[in-house]
């Protein structure tokens, strides 16, 4: 069954907050910011700043089962306007692969909608689940970020 998206509120930010957490482990273990005051006071501005891109994935009984960030933001060099994906998560189970093609097909509909050019989004090497779904539709690896940790 296709979940229903609806933009965010601020009565879904304890889910998003959870969201947000397991998206910095995911990307960043042991260096993950994890306090959830950090990230809520991150996606209360968000609600301010950039509400109309905040989608919330939810079940028959409203309860949060996914989430999308996505904020519109122009090229200051050439004034083109494009989406930073900054956020998609969903719960795990058998309906997580159909939660995040919603979210994302959103986010393209979205993104057509305020005149964007392009989508970018960044995502971890280790997070093949969402490798997999950029790749499925269309995205394309673009820049690469090498890090070497040194002793200071």
């Amino acid at each position: 069954m296709a979940p229903t998206l609806r933009q965010a509120t601020e009565a879904d930010l304890d889910a998003l907050v959870g969201y947000e957490i397991v998206i910095a482990q995911v990307s960043f273990g042991a260096d993950a910011v994890v306090d959830p005051e950090v990230h809520r006071g991150k996606l209360a501005k968000g609600l301010t700043r950039d509400a109309e891109g905040m989608i919330v994935a939810v079940d028959g009984d409203d309860a949060v089962i996914g989430w999308m960030w996505l904020a519109v933001n122009t090229n200051f060099l050439t004034e083109d306007r494009y989406i930073n994906f900054r956020s998609l998560a969903v719960d795990p189970g058998p309906d997580s692969e159909a939660v995040g093609e919603a979210l994302l097909a959103y986010g393209l509909d979205f993104a057509r909608a305020k005149g964007a050019g392009e989508i970018v989004g960044k995502v971890y090497m280790g997070n093949q689940g969402m490798r997999v779904l950029y790749r499925k539709f269309d995205f394309e690896p673009v820049h690469l970020t090498l890090r070497r940790k040194i002793e200071p």
